[in-house]
C-alpha cells in the first residue's frame, strides 16, 4: 500500500496516476511481475522513478525509442531482472504524404489523424515532422492497425509504413525567438508577454490548472521561472525559457524564450 505522505510531494490532479504507479511498483516488487507501461510524459516519468526509488525490491527502465525523447515507456520489474534486454514494445510510424507541394501539415496535424481512428494518447510517443511526412514513435500494439487504417491526414492522402528504430529521422522543434524585459520572472508576467494576452486574463487559465510547468499542474500566477523551464497553456502552445540575460539600467529582466511552432 502508498503511504499516504508520499501525495504530499504531488499534485492533487496526479493523485490517480500516482496510485496507479505504486501498484506498479508494488506488483513488481511483491509479486515478481513485470509491467510494461504506455507511453509516460516527463511528469509521469518523474513520478515513477521516484516510486520505484522509493522501494529497493523494485527497478526501472525508461526508453522512448532514440535518445533524448521526451515521451517514454517504462518497464518496472523486480530488482533482480535485467531489463535491457527486455523489448520495449516501440514501432517507428512512417506517414508518408508524397507530394511536397501540398498543404503542410504540422505536428497537430497528425497527432487530430491518429487521435481521430480511435487511438488514445497514450499510445503515442514523440511525433517528428519533416517536409515529406513525419515519423511517429507508436506502441507496437496499434502499429499495425495505424499501418493499415491511416491513410489521410488533414485532407492529404498519405502512405505508411513500418520502420526499424534504426531508420529514424528525428527532427529538432522549431522555436519562434521571442526578446522581451520583464519586472520579475513571475508565471503570470512571461506567459502575458508570450501569449500576447493581457496579464489580467492569463491569470485564469492559470488558476483554473490549465498551465503546467515542467509537465507539473501549477496554479500560482506569481511562480517564478528560470532558464530551462518549459511552460504549455491549454489552448495556447507552450514555450520554453532559454535563457535569463541580466539587467537593465532600468532594473527590468532581460528573457530570451522560444515559442513552439
Amino acid at each position: 500500500m502508498i503511504n499516504s505522505e508520499i501525495y504530499e510531494h504531488f499534485h492533487p490532479d496526479e493523485r490517480a496516476f500516482v496510485d496507479r504507479a505504486s501498484e506498479w511498483v508494488e506488483r513488481a516488487a511483491e509479486w515478481h511481475e513485470l509491467k510494461r507501461t504506455d507511453f509516460l510524459d516527463p511528469r509521469q516519468a518523474f513520478i515513477v522513478t521516484t516510486l520505484v526509488n522509493r522501494h529497493p525490491d523494485a527497478a526501472l527502465r525508461l526508453d522512448g525509442g532514440y535518445t533524448g525523447a521526451e515521451r517514454q515507456r517504462a518497464i518496472i520489474a523486480p530488482d533482480y531482472r535485467p531489463l535491457d534486454e527486455e523489448p520495449i514494445g516501440i514501432s517507428v510510424l512512417s506517414v508518408h504524404t508524397g507530394d511536397r507541394s501540398q498543404l503542410e501539415l504540422d505536428h497537430g496535424d497528425y497527432m487530430g489523424a491518429i487521435l481521430g481512428l480511435g487511438i488514445k494518447r497514450d499510445r503515442i510517443g514523440d511525433i517528428h515532422v519533416h517536409e515529406d511526412g513525419c515519423h511517429c514513435l507508436v506502441a507496437d500494439e496499434i502499429a499495425d492497425y495505424l499501418n493499415i487504417h491511416l491513410r489521410q491526414v488533414h485532407r492529404v492522402h498519405v502512405l505508411t509504413d513500418i520502420l526499424p528504430q534504426s531508420e529514424l529521422r528525428t527532427a529538432v522543434p522549431e522555436l519562434e525567438e521571442m526578446n522581451f524585459t520583464v519586472a520579475s520572472l513571475r508565471l503570470d508576467g512571461i506567459s502575458s508577454d508570450v501569449y500576447r494576452i493581457s496579464r489580467a486574463k492569463i491569470v485564469d487559465p492559470i488558476r483554473a490548472g490549465r498551465c503546467r510547468v515542467n509537465w507539473k499542474v501549477v496554479e500560482d500566477p506569481s511562480k517564478l521561472l528560470k532558464a530551462g523551464d518549459v511552460v504549455s497553456m491549454q489552448g495556447l502552445g507552450r514555450f520554453k525559457v532559454l535563457d535569463v540575460e541580466g539587467m537593465t539600467k532600468k532594473g527590468r529582466i532581460r528573457v530570451k524564450v522560444g515559442k513552439f511552432i
